[in-house]
């Protein structure tokens, strides 16, 4: 028997944010949330006996699959609501008078599904009536699923086929609801449920690279900012300030190779790991390319930021600012001493991941690409046809298709790359400068890309592929950055 729980989100649109730092929506519903919503329909309907049985025995199932449609993020609006009441000891505290309290911005990521209706399918179990009718009252009364504002019609219904079902990402287990109970108790924020690592990768229609859609956005609040050349030095020093984190915390040995980027015996990581890029105006009439944050962009699912190993890291070196409301990391280096802020608020659009995480058939590089490997040909076109090349080779080793090849006059097949020394954005510093311009405005690179050719470049794809596109040998450190020339999917 197959038991399933439709969840109806009846605004067509699902508030909820992937973790409480990040801006980006959690979609499709996980098991952890939905059980969670239940968990709390208990708790209001007055911690009945049976029902708790009936949670208790949901907890022990194995996690379920998932039915949900593909959509796209919905842009997040700044929302301004008060902090809690002041805890002051003075009599009188104005502070807490409507007229006078602070707002403080907040964003609340949604999801607009094209389908409203997602289902949660458990296989080849069997729930006695006494428990389907204790979690059919309990799903009755589950009013919204995340945020508040995501309101849901829930049911219990048994062998109910499904065409897309996917594993799930996270799932409850034995014990999960006393968990609930005791961090409601003492008022603590829960953690989230447990990762389903031997989960095989959701199949999908549209290609993307290893990196993944969930970003941890850092915000510039104050001190000087570097130019946008020197995003390769920015991002060495934000990778040592989040390994100090973990030596702070629970030890040097404890820092994973997907943050260092080197494996155990100091060599450089063959395989994916954390890539740190800038976020600058650009692409727009008045842009000049002005450093407005950075990111740091995890491999595969992103799991990484989900980690409470690395929640404690970012914590450790972004003490609380009780002024303003807001962690906070202060990084210095070599001609910066710059600070971030790691809940924006108020982020101008150009914080938003959106164009670099869209989905599309032509990307442009923002920061330029390096190169694998050093450039032989001699004479403009054979080396524009080497640059391409490497190129291709770029898309290969993360996980992206080969830019369409497109066949002109009858013709052999070219390529739909262009490369050359100036970006398709406006704000972008070119890639090399000219024979007149100071050799301090070309691009800071680590030492063992310091010889290496950077170039700028449009891509083609034959069908549209979903970012993040890093290409590159500098693809860490935040050079190779592409972003979308023509998104299909709009925020």
């Amino acid at each position: 028997m197959t038991l399933v729980l439709e969840i109806e989100h009846l605004l067509g649109v699902a508030f909820a944010a992937q973790s409480q730092a990040s801006t980006l929506p959690d979609w499709p519903p996980q098991p952890d949330r939905v059980f969670s919503a239940l968990v709390a329909s208990w708790g209001a309907r007055g911690e009945r006996a049976e029902e708790r049985r009936a949670l208790e025995w949901l907890e022990r199932q194995i996690a379920p699959e998932i039915d949900a449609s593909e959509g796209f993020p919905r842009s997040a609006a700044t929302t301004f609501v008060p902090p809690n009441d002041p805890e002051s000891g003075r009599v009188g505290n104005r502070a807490v008078m409507p007229a006078f309290r602070r707002r403080q911005a907040r964003r609340f990521p949604a999801f607009r599904p094209h389908d409203p209706t997602a289902r949660l399918i458990w296989h080849d179990i069997v729930a006695d009536p006494e428990t389907l009718s204790a979690l059919n009252a309990l799903a009755a009364d589950t009013s919204y699923v995340g945020h508040s504002a995501s309101l849901t019609r829930c049911r219990f219904r048994v062998d109910v086929a499904a065409d897309r079902a996917a594993p799930s990402r996270r799932r409850v287990y034995p014990g999960r609801l006393a968990e609930l109970e005791r961090d409601f108790r003492v008022g603590r924020r829960p953690s989230g449920g447990e990762e389903v690592s031997d989960a095989p990768p959701r199949q999908v229609s549209i290609p993307g690279s290893v990196f993944a859609d969930r970003w941890l956005v850092l915000e510039h609040v104050s001190g000087e900012m570097p130019d946008l050349r020197a995003t390769a030095l920015v991002g060495k020093a934000l990778r040592h300030a989040l390994m100090a984190g973990y030596k702070r915390t629970t030890g040097e040995a404890s820092i994973p190779e997907v943050v260092s980027g080197h494996a155990s015996d100091g060599s450089p990581l063959l395989r994916e790991h954390l890539a740190i890029v800038p976020l600058s105006f650009i692409g727009s009439r008045y842009a000049d390319g002005r450093v407005l944050g950075f990111a740091l962009v995890p491999p595969d699912n992103g799991a990484l930021l989900d980690e409470s190993r690395f929640q404690e890291a970012v914590r450790a070196v972004s003490p609380w600012n009780e002024k303003n409301g807001r962690r906070e990391l202060r990084l210095m280096g070599a001609g910066f001493d710059t600070t971030f802020s790691l809940s924006p608020q108020q982020a101008p659009r150009s914080l938003e991941p959106g164009p670099y995480i869209a989905c599309a058939h032509m990307w442009a590089s923002c920061t330029p690409i390096v190169l694998d490997r050093h450039v032989k040909s001699s004479g403009n076109e054979a080396r524009d046809l080497e640059m391409q090349e490497l190129i291709v080779q770029a898309c290969l080793n993360v996980g992206l298709p080969s830019p369409m090849r497109v066949r002109k006059d009858g013709a052999a097949d070219k390529l739909a790359i262009a490369v050359g020394k100036h970006s398709a954005f406006e704000g972008v510093p070119p890639a090399y400068p000219s024979r007149s311009t100071p050799r301090w405005m070309r691009w800071r690179l680590p030492q063992s890309l310091a010889s290496r050719q950077l170039v700028h470049a449009v891509l083609e794809f034959e069908q549209p592929v979903r970012g993040p596109v890093i290409l590159g040998a500098g693809r860490f450190s935040g050079l190779g950055l592409c972003r979308a020339l023509d998104p299909e999917e709009a925020g």
